[in-house]
C-alpha cells in the first residue's frame, strides 16, 4: 500500500501546484463592453514547487492588440518558478476595443489582488514586482509610475519596452492601440514614461539589443537615465544583436545569457536569496 500512498500524493502536489486561471473581477470588469473573453481580464497564477516568497506579475507584450502568452508568459512564468519565485501572468484589455485606462486599471487590480491574498499565495508582500516585454514593458512601466495606495510594485524589469511617446524612437503601433488616432496631446505627455520617473519609481532592471527595429533602444536608454537622474537604483543590458520579441531567446546562446543577468540583480538586491 505504501507505494500506492506515496504515488497519490505525488500526484497531489502536481494538481496543487498546477497553473490556475482567476479573473480580476468574477462580477465583471468595470467598463466592460460586453462579455466576451476579450472583456474579462484574468491572472494566471503560477507557484513555485519551493517558493522563496518573491512573486512577479508577467505583462506580456503584443503592441496593446495581442497579447504573447506562451513566451512573454507561460514561459516567463516557468522560469521564474525554476528558482523558487511565483508568476502571475496578466491577461489585460487590448486596444481597439479598449483604450486607456483601461490596460493600466488592469495592472492595478493585478497588483491589489496579489497582494491582498499573498499569505494564501505563499508570498512575501514586499516582494513583489511587475515584469513587462514590449508594450507590456510600457504598462508595466506605467504601474511602476502612475500607482495608487498598495500598487506600488517593489521592483520593475522591462524587456525591449517601449517606453517614450514623444520622441522619433516611438512605437506607433501601441500608442495608437492605447490611446486612439488620433491621441489625446495630453495623455501622450502623460503616458510617455521616462518624463514620469520619480525617486518613488521602483528599482529596475532592463533589457534590449541593439538591432531592434521595432522598438529602438533607445526607448530602455531614456528610461534608465531618467532612473538615474531620480537616484532609482537601475541596471541596463543591451545586447549587440537579436531580433524584437525574443523573449528567453534559448536558441541563441548569447541572448539567452540574459536571464542570468536578470537573477544575479535580483540577488543582488536580495529579492531572492543568494544561489
Amino acid at each position: 500500500m505504501r507505494p500506492v500512498f506515496l504515488g497519490c500524493l505525488f500526484v497531489s502536489l502536481l494538481a496543487a501546484q498546477a497553473p490556475r486561471t482567476e479573473l480580476l473581477w468574477p462580477e465583471g470588469a468595470p467598463g466592460a463592453a460586453g462579455n466576451e473573453d476579450a472583456d474579462k481580464p484574468a491572472l494566471t497564477i503560477y507557484p513555485a514547487v519551493q517558493p522563496n516568497g518573491a512573486a512577479v506579475l508577467v505583462c506580456p507584450g503584443g503592441g496593446y492588440v495581442n497579447l504573447a502568452m506562451d513566451h512573454e508568459g507561460r514561459q516567463i512564468a516557468e522560469w521564474f518558478n525554476s528558482f523558487g519565485v511565483t508568476a502571475f501572468v496578466l491577461k489585460y484589455r487590448l486596444g481597439p476595443r479598449y483604450r486607456h485606462p483601461a490596460m493600466l486599471d488592469d495592472a492595478r487590480r493585478a497588483m491589489r489582488m496579489i497582494r491582498e491574498r499573498a499569505r494564501e499565495f505563499g508570498i512575501d508582500p514586499a516582494r513583489v514586482g511587475v515584469m513587462g516585454f514590449s508594450a507590456g514593458g510600457h504598462l508595466a512601466s506605467t504601474l511602476s509610475n502612475h500607482f495608487r495606495e498598495g500598487e506600488r510594485p517593489d521592483f520593475a524589469i522591462l524587456c525591449y519596452p517601449v517606453i517614450s511617446f514623444t520622441t522619433r524612437y516611438t512605437h506607433s503601433g501601441s500608442m495608437r492601440f492605447l490611446l486612439g488616432d488620433p491621441p489625446d496631446p495630453a495623455l501622450v505627455w502623460e503616458l510617455s514614461n521616462e518624463l514620469r520617473v520619480t525617486s518613488q519609481t521602483p528599482p529596475t532592471f532592463l533589457f534590449h539589443t541593439n538591432a531592434d527595429t521595432g522598438v529602438p533602444p533607445e526607448n530602455s536608454v531614456l528610461y534608465y537615465l531618467a532612473l538615474r537622474r531620480a537616484g532609482v537604483p537601475a541596471e541596463l543590458h543591451i545586447y549587440q544583436e537579436g531580433r524584437h520579441g525574443v523573449g528567453l531567446a534559448q536558441k541563441d546562446p548569447v541572448l539567452s545569457t540574459w536571464p542570468a543577468r536578470l537573477k544575479d540583480w535580483l540577488m543582488v538586491r536580495g529579492i531572492i536569496p543568494a544561489q
